[in-house]
């Protein structure tokens, strides 16, 4: 029922901000000039369209009814410049009196060629479900990766990030997850150039983990494409089963004077909340209860008077604060400065950036630097070239937040009852984690990235309609980590120190043909071919030495280390080869044909399979072109039905799973030798997943209201999975091709204009989605993450929860109760656990509203997610029962457990002791740790001002100024327990299929900015 009203709610809010389109707008005031907009072919009239004085950069927009009125010292007569997207541009003379303006279609301007994936297709005929983003969308999030920006702006886009940790790991899933073993991220596009967005991180920081795709700078996004279908996405053959992210950065513009962009922002972060622990009176009070429910005698019970031989009464122990020493109030500093502009034959952008960005958990920072240039030039009127490169340098402070030596662990797991300082002044450290103070000094861990990403092509028109591209692009990333853990911290105690230094690295080189063209294009027909090639090769490699056993902690180099250790992967290298082509066909705008073919190389699979072709298919009908509709109903601009279906591969296994491997360093009395290292399998081949996609695109009002909706199924088989292998032959598990994967789902968007005058300007956009994700063969149950909570089992969805279901505390005796319904043996073992919920949510989406009061600019944005579940690992440590004893802390709702008979709670008598059934009340994964964790986030308010162009023009330098201040992360309504609903432990050995688990993870910040935009 709760979730029924949450979706009535966005269902209500949907349909104000719709009504609200249909208001009609107050009258105009009387002024010196009135006039109306209308479209000359449908005789209605032009809300939105821009009007301006020829020679004045002044400039009004009409109202809902087209019309328009100017206040102005100008002298009668002048002339109007009016233009509006899709009409020719027109030029009138006006006396002061009344005036209509008809404006005419400009056909040219929507039959403009557009470059979608390598196709260039007209502007309307885009047939594959594709998104854009704008890159000034992105600026009202708060974020160092254009990942955690772009969160709900595109339907069917989940992404979460892990933590609130910058620069942190995010998990990034478009339409749902394809494989279970194999890469299920997006394939990311820069400029033309495949990037790697897998973290070369290798050294376990007890839940963090490094972003790559954080290595970006967001200001330098011009916009983002996001291709979701088949036949979007199947030119991309091997790449394009998880969907492709195509980002595009910002260019000059030719023959435009020389433009300079600054930007500054300053932002302060705090943690919204954090968790609740009991008091040390609290747990002494536990404690003593656990050992008389286990049978200790009360004169022995551990907190008594210390005349008794105890440690002193409950009473008597004090409540030490270490969530209050390991946050911090974080400032955070973001600096962009671009130059921009060209001549006729020479376009440039060039920009630098520099970020220092520290997280509100102390000892985790994340500082970027960057700069790009990008270089475009014509040669002559049918050859061009140019060039895009970045390069970036980032700083990371990345210390584990898990583990015994986590710095959250520090601050959350340690009983609260502990002291902090030892009575003589010392730092305690008698305690399973490290002492704060004793981690805020010693800790030494560090990661340094150094990133190439750089494109050069050149195209060449060789005809009218004939035109031939060739580029070569390369991302080189170079990851460097150096961690030293001292005898003073819990890591380096037992080695008398441990330091670490690992160097890796991996290149992606890809070398690009593309042949298009044209052969008609006129009223009645258009139809476009394009053929390529593709050869790309990955290269890896990681260098590791460790030193153990150090002087003193004054000694951090690993040559100062007795003993020393290292070891290298060698060059592990990947090649694919690709060729593909493609047509698009369209009669009059009205009937669309598309169909494009991929056949794809991969050294990764074996000889037998090397090889795989990957089709798709797509038409649309756009119906609002019939004389039916545009005869009767002129309020209809666009209705277009489309639907697809193709097929696309996943290779993103490791290098040589198909190949049997040995390995050297298994040396016998001295001398080298070699062993087997991994079961080799020639019959591996392509994972393929199909998908069928049917949607519909409509606007309404002259463009005011439009309403896109797509429906589609994907359906993987051969899933590449890392199967079990029986112990006796020496080797854990071999990649094999089994199971079958579907995804079905559906995505909404829609977009008003609710009022356009002169003035004021106030448009929304709303978007929701959902996915179904289904195992729907696979030969047997397999476990994931190391305490076996997460299960894959046929029937059920990835990122599916195997624990006991618990059912209830039994009032009388305040024992935990779980379902007993699988084996019904009156005892409680492994048999009974079952798949009791999953971590994907039931629908997400976002509503963002826009603002705009002459110079003033409001905006505010509102994330949501509903139905995904977390299991709570830091209520199953600290929900403790005593049976931790002072080795845990635990949380305030230990105080709502059961203590008398007739006691109603789902927290059970703490007790160490086994229940009669055979169950624990404690130490138990069950579903009492699984929570809903539904949230509604107000992610971003935003409020500017921007200088009238009257008080700039006084000066020659600004051409524009803009203030603002932004909020993210302001409120947050969920009834997850934890400090943030949005968080997963990013643990690197789980791979792709976990996700839903919250330990020891930071909350996302809450962040107040104030920032300046100037052109000049």
């Amino acid at each position: 029922m709760k979730k029924k009203l949450n979706i009535h709610l966005w269902l209500y809010i949907l349909l104000i901000s719709i009504g609200i389109n249909a208001q009609t707008t107050t009258p105009l005031i009387q002024s010196k000039l009135n006039g109306i907009v209308i479209d000359a072919i449908t005789k209605i009239p032009i809300p939105g369209a821009t009007v301006a004085i020829k020679g004045i950069t002044h400039s009004v927009n009409t109202d809902l009814d087209g019309k328009f009125y100017f206040q102005t010292g100008q002298k009668f007569p002048y002339t109007l410049i009016v233009s509006y997207v899709g009409y020719k541009k027109a030029e009138v003379v006006v006396d002061g009196s009344p005036v209509t303006i008809s404006l005419k279609e400009n056909v040219e301007e929507l039959s403009e060629l557009v470059l979608v994936g390598y196709s260039q297709k007209k502007r309307t005929n885009v047939t594959g479900s594709v998104d854009k983003v704008k890159g000034d969308e992105l600026t009202n999030n708060h974020g160092t990766s254009f990942t955690e920006k772009l969160q709900g702006l595109s339907p069917g886009l989940q992404i979460s990030s892990a933590s609130g940790v910058e620069g942190g790991a995010a998990l990034v899933r478009l339409r749902g997850a394809t494989s279970i073993n194999a890469n299920n991220d997006p394939l990311y596009i820069i400029d033309g150039v495949f990037i790697n967005s897998q973290s070369l991180q290798s050294i376990g920081a007890g839940g963090q983990t490094s972003n790559p795709l954080a290595d970006i700078n967001p200001a330098d996004i011009e916009s983002i494409d996001v291709l979701k279908d088949a036949n979007a996405t199947a030119v991309y053959g091997s790449r394009g089963a998880n969907g492709v992210i195509i980002i595009t950065t910002k260019r000059g513009k030719k023959g435009k004077r020389t433009e300079v962009k600054f930007s500054s922002n300053i932002g302060i972060s705090e943690a919204p909340k954090l968790w609740d622990l009991v008091t040390g009176p609290e747990h002494a009070t536990i404690l003593n209860e656990q050992w008389i429910n286990d049978g200790g005698a009360f004169a022995q019970r551990p907190y008594r008077p210390v005349s008794e031989g105890g440690q002193g009464n409950p009473e008597d122990q004090g409540t030490y604060d270490r969530l209050g020493l390991i946050f911090r109030k974080a400032t955070q500093t973001v600096h962009n400065l671009s130059i921009s502009g060209g001549n006729e034959n020479t376009s440039f952008y060039i920009s630098g950036e520099v970020t220092k960005s520290p997280s509100i958990l102390k000892l985790q920072d994340f500082n970027r630097t960057s700069f790009r240039t990008n270089l475009d030039h014509n040669i002559t009127k049918s050859l061009q070239v140019g060039t895009s490169i970045s390069y970036s340098n980032i700083d990371r402070r990345i210390v584990p937040t898990g583990d015994t030596g986590g710095i959250t662990n520090t601050g959350l797991h340690t009983p609260t009852l502990t002291p902090i300082i030892n009575a003589d002044g010392s730092y305690n450290r008698a305690e399973r984690f490290n002492n704060p103070y004793v981690l805020f000094e010693n800790s030494n861990s560090y990661s340094y990235t150094k990133r190439f990403i750089g494109n050069a092509f050149a195209k060449w028109d060789i005809l009218k309609n004939l035109s031939f591209k060739s580029s070569f692009s390369l991302d080189d990333n170079s990851y460097n980590e150096v961690v030293y853990y001292n005898s003073n911290l819990n890591e380096g105690r037992s080695a008398n120190g441990s330091a670490t230094n690992a160097l890796t690295t991996e290149r992606i080189w890809i070398a690009e043909q593309l042949l298009n063209y044209i052969p008609v294009s006129n009223n009645k027909h258009f139809l476009s071919f394009f053929l390529g090639n593709t050869l790309q090769k990955n290269a890896f490699n990681r260098s590791t030495i460790t030193g153990t056993n150090f002087p003193s902690t004054q000694f951090s180099s690993i040559s100062a280390a007795a003993i020393t250790t290292g070891s290298t992967t060698g060059e592990l290298s990947s090649g694919l080869i690709s060729y593909f082509g493609g047509l698009n066909y369209s009669h009059k705008d009205k009937y669309i044909f598309d169909a494009n073919l991929r056949t794809d190389a991969s050294s990764r699979f074996g000889a037998n399979n090397r090889w795989a072709t990957f089709p798709s298919v797509g038409a649309a009908w756009r119906i609002s072109k019939e004389n039916f509709i545009k005869d009767k109903f002129s309020f209809i601009n666009e209705i277009l039905i489309k639907s697809s279906i193709g097929w696309s591969g996943n290779q993103g296994i490791p290098d040589f799973a198909s190949q049997g491997l040995w390995s050297g360093g298994n040396n016998y009395l001295g001398s080298p030798g070699v062993s087997p290292s991994q079961l080799g399998n020639e019959d591996l081949k392509w994972e393929t997943t199909r998908q069928f996609n049917i949607g519909l695109e409509t606007s309404f009002f002259n463009r005011r209201l439009s309403v896109n909706v797509d429906f589609y199924n994907k359906y993987t088989t051969d899933l590449l999975l890392q199967v079990p292998v029986p112990a006796k032959t020496g080797f854990s598990s071999v990649f094999q091709n089994l199971g079958e994967m579907s995804n079905n789902g559906f995505e909404l968007g829609i977009n008003t204009v609710n009022i356009q005058t002169e003035n004021f300007h106030w448009s929304t956009s709303f978007n929701v989605s959902q996915n179904k994700n289904k195992i729907e063969k696979l030969p047997r149950a397999f476990t994931q993450y190391n305490r076996d909570w997460v299960r894959l089992e046929e029937g059920h969805p990835l990122y599916s929860f195997w624990l006991y279901k618990q059912l209830y505390v039994d009032p009388q005796t305040g024992n935990a109760v779980y379902d007993d319904s699988r084996t019904n043996d009156g005892k409680i073992t492994v048999d009974d656990r079952q798949i009791v919920g999953n971590a994907w949510p039931e629908y997400q989406g976002g509503i963002n509203n826009t603002l705009k009061y002459k110079g003033f600019d409001f905006s505010f944005y509102v994330y949501f997610s509903q139905g995904n579940e977390v299991f709570n690992m830091n209520r199953y440590f600290q929900e403790h029962a005593g049976s931790r004893g002072t080795s845990w802390s635990m949380q305030a709702s230990m105080m709502d457990r059961w203590q008398n008979p007739g006691d109603i709670t789902d927290i059970p008598r703490v007790t160490t002791k086994p229940n009669p059934d055979g169950s624990l009340n404690h130490n138990f994964e069950s579903s009492r740790f699984l929570e809903d964790a539904s949230f509604i986030r107000l992610k971003s308010v935003t409020l500017g001002y921007t200088i009238p162009e009257s008080i700039l023009e006084k000066q020659k330098v600004l051409k524009n100024l803009r203030i603002y201040t932004n909020l993210t992360n302001l409120l947050t309504f969920t009834k997850y327990s934890g400090p943030d609903p949005e968080v997963n432990v990013a643990q690197r050995q789980a791979g792709a299929t976990v996700q839903g688990l919250d330990f020891s993870m930071p909350p996302h910040p809450r962040t107040v900015q104030f920032g300046i935009n100037a052109t000049f």
